[in-house]
């Protein structure tokens, strides 16, 4: 079982890519916003519980989040091994990821991060906006303040994972088919 965590600055191309590598290699691809969204939209009691933090603009504390991933994970007893889109995000996060896949008696393999210049990504998110109506795309300044908030927090899972010799990098900029293929590489190589 391959245990993947892709990550890298909004606009980098994480759910693209994983929805590419979930294909190749038959990965089960867990999104944290798309688990938090089938949560909230199914009224589950953890997605309740998100969505009060939500509602007051805080944080989801990691144990919530952590609970619906063990839920993903748990649901697909069968997978031949998961991608992880958007967690963990903070060195607290990667190690509850570890402890919980370490009761599962699973480890993440690698971590892979899609990296590129703010300049192309801003760009690439106001576009992005433009198409989806994301309110968080159309403003260069809410951007550059996500990106604040990556340096300071995701950022440092470069150290967390480089200390494990799980960590690597790879051009988030590019054709897709390009990246795909450096990505599937790593995979392959594991």
């Amino acid at each position: 079982m391959k245990i993947i965590v892709l990550f890298g600055k909004p606009g980098a191309g994480k759910g693209t890519q994983a929805a590419l590598l979930k294909e190749t290699f038959s990965l089960v691809h867990i999104s944290t916003g798309d688990v938090f969204r089938a949560n909230i939209k199914g009224n589950t009691p953890l997605g309740v519980m998100a969505k009060s933090f939500i509602d007051k603009g805080e944080l989801v504390p990691d144990a919530v989040t952590v609970d619906m991933l063990s839920a993903e994970v748990e649901k697909n007893p069968d997978a031949k091994g998961f991608i992880f889109d958007g967690f963990p995000r903070t060195t607290a996060q990667a190690e509850a990821l570890d402890a919980l896949l370490e009761e599962k008696c699973l480890k993440v393999d690698a971590t892979i991060a899609l990296v590129a210049d703010d300049e192309v990504l801003i760009e690439r998110l106001l576009e992005r906006g433009k198409r989806s109506g994301r309110s968080d795309d159309t403003d260069a300044l809410k951007i550059r303040t996500r990106f604040e908030e990556y340096n300071l927090k995701t950022a440092p899972l470069i150290t967390y994972y480089s200390q494990q010799g799980k960590y690597q990098e790879v051009n988030g900029i590019g054709e897709i088919e390009s990246i795909s293929a450096k990505l599937a590489a790593i995979i392959e190589a594991l």
